[in-house]
């Protein structure tokens, strides 16, 4: 059990409480195994939720219907749902009427989850843009998911299609993250002993492969500046990396 300094105050810690459950539906395949919930992520700007159900299936939800929903059945402790603000643009800059609730086979076992926000004045470090294939609006939200199979598969939140399918892990993608500046600089860390780094506004080309871990990479994260990169794995050791 869990023991507090004496100058903490039991009674005046805030306990947890639940306002909700989502719960997944019976499998959808034939299998026995591969239905753990293994990741969960929110969008940036809290507009939507993403969970994986198991078996490959991911689910996006516009969390302010999601907390509406608890609300019509009568839990209290809800955020106000009319304070979040739902921008929705595809990646041709179309406006969508309403924030979907999508349904995504990634076609694996889903082990990571990240969603990345465009920022026009972020370009990419691709000289060549005008072959680009993308050109992400302003209010762009994407997902990426990372795979059994080493594959990271990139996804337009607003409308469920499937952008980009990056290739070139050969062991299971164990975690992913966006840099926080807008660049769409996507890091992902996997059971290969590698950190690979991909620039989605130049069509997710990849930019560096890390190499620093002598066992599997679990985990990695941006300083809030973009310039860092840390990661931890099975080695025990923290392992940072300057990106210029």
């Amino acid at each position: 059990m869990a023991s507090f300094p004496p100058r903490v105050n039991e009674k005046e810690i805030v306990r947890a409480r639940t306002i909700g459950e989502l719960l997944a539906p019976a499998a959808p395949f034939d299998k026995k195994c591969g239905g753990e919930t293994w990741t969960v992520a929110f969008a940036p700007d809290g507009s939507y939720f993403a969970w994986s159900q198991g078996y490959r299936i991911v689910k996006l939800v516009p969390w302010s219907q999601c907390l509406k929903n608890f609300l019509l059945h009568g839990s209290k402790n809800v955020t106000n749902s009319s304070s979040l603000k739902l921008t929705r643009q595809d990646s041709n800059g179309g406006q969508k009427n309403k924030p979907r609730e999508h349904i995504i086979d990634c076609g694996d076992i889903v082990w990571s989850l990240a969603f990345g926000s465009s920022v026009p004045e972020k370009q990419s470090r691709c000289v060549n843009i005008e072959w680009h294939r993308f050109r992400f609006g302003q209010d762009q939200l994407l997902l990426a998911t990372g795979l059994n199979n080493g594959r990271i598969k990139i996804w337009d939140v607003y409308t469920g299609k499937l952008l980009l399918n990056l290739v070139d892990h050969v062991e299971v993608v164990r975690d992913l993250t966006f840099a926080p500046d807008g660049s769409l600089i996507l890091v992902s860390a996997s059971r290969d002993k590698t950190l690979r780094v991909w620039d989605l506004k130049d069509d997710g080309n990849m930019m560096k492969v890390l190499r620093g871990h002598q066992n599997w990479v679990y985990s990695c994260a941006f300083s809030p500046d973009s310039s860092m990169l840390c990661s931890v794995g099975a080695s025990k050791a923290v392992v940072a990396a300057i990106l210029v």
